[in-house]
């Protein structure tokens, strides 16, 4: 759209100059996403988090764009660059893709617990970071309205936090013909874990298993072992991580899809599955109040409720044409809302706003 100055990433420049215009500058630091990308491959290399997020901020900070109005950054990554760019003159917006760090942090420490798995630890630098971005930064943009509450929960002005759903490319999940299949196929995309809500999907499944399949797509969370032999299985088949054409195959060869989650910002998997015509359960707790209305795109549902989840999966296991409906309002709904051009729009005119409040 001709508005980006600079780009400052931790990519190689030949991989983001594919999707970057010439018009705008680069800066890049490959050497920090190296480091992220060893220790994933070797424990006995140290952890990035929380030094990577700081060496990041700093080389912002020392990089901005001398022209630029405003500073866009994602949360941890930004704090050092906050003071520089606002001593320029900029305004400071902090992109948070899920919820509020505190919520999603205690959130996950209790389901973890109640299943006896050790739950996934955020380093304390990292949340005071993210804490110290929310208060000194001019805005906060989150993809969801339920991710926005959570902000506001914990005392930061509703006003100073702004909701941008995400998009998706239409083209490469489109609706397929699906025929009345006896025993439908329910799709769930995602890591197989905890935090998607793995276990009351199961739970909310198994009385289903003889009129219906479940589709676990994704990588088996460490832990999820135990839990998974300790639950109703019957029906249910888990695929592992699926990519490019296989995906989209398992997303045409679908009925419906359920994602349970108990926390998130905005699940990507749930506008692809809309995109390829699918209806969707999901809980509130996914974001997907910004695309789905309760009744109309798909069912929502009240997150560990695993009764619920049986309620609405029956609904749609049962009635063809009413999931095929739901399927249409979805695909059309994606058509009119969350192209990724709607997404830029939708950016544009915050970025605006946030400029014109400072």
């Amino acid at each position: 759209m001709g508005h980006l100055a600079r780009l400052t990433t931790t990519y190689p420049a030949f991989a983001v100059r594919r999707f970057v215009p010439a018009s705008a500058s680069l800066r890049t630091v490959p050497a920090l996403g190296l480091w992220r990308w060893a220790h994933a491959r070797a424990a006995v290399i140290p952890s990035p988090d929380p030094g990577l997020a700081k060496a990041f901020a700093r080389f912002a900070a020392r990089t901005l764009h001398d022209g630029a109005d405003l500073l866009v950054g994602w949360s941890a990554g930004i704090l050092e660059a906050i003071a520089p760019a606002h001593d320029r003159g900029m305004s400071v917006i902090v992109e948070r893709g899920s919820t509020h760090i505190s919520h999603q942090a205690e959130t996950l420490e209790e389901e973890y617990r109640s299943f006896r798995l050790a739950p996934p630890t955020t380093a304390p630098e990292t949340i005071e970071r993210e804490l110290a971005e929310y208060q000194a930064a001019d805005a906060i943009v989150t993809p969801s309205r339920f991710a926005a509450e959570t902000f506001a929960v914990r005392g930061i002005d509703p006003a100073k936090v702004h909701v941008n759903p995400l998009g998706v490319d239409m083209t490469r999940f489109e609706a397929a013909e699906r025929p009345n299949r006896d025993r439908p196929t329910i799709l769930f995309v995602g890591r197989v874990g905890l935090r998607k809500g793995v276990p009351w999907l199961l739970r909310g499944f198994a009385p289903l298993a003889g009129r219906a399949r479940l589709r676990l797509v994704g990588p088996v969370e460490p832990g999820m072992e135990r839990i998974l032999s300790g639950e109703p299985t019957t029906g249910v088949d888990v695929t592992g991580p699926l990519h490019g054409d296989a995906l989209r195959a398992a997303f045409a060869e679908a009925d419906i899809f359920c994602l349970p989650s108990i926390e998130e910002g905005f699940a990507l998997a749930i506008l692809e599955a809309m995109s390829a015509g699918l209806p969707v359960v999901a809980t509130e707790a996914t974001g997907c109040g910004e695309a789905v209305d309760d009744g109309t795109e798909g069912l929502v549902v009240p997150v560990r409720d695993a009764a619920a989840v049986t309620g609405a999966l029956t609904t749609l296991v049962e009635d063809a044409a009413r999931r095929c409906a739901m399927g249409d309002a979805a695909r059309n709904r994606i058509v009119r809302e969350f192209g990724w051009d709607r997404y830029g729009a939708r950016a544009l005119a915050i970025y605006r706003r946030v400029l014109g409040a400072t």
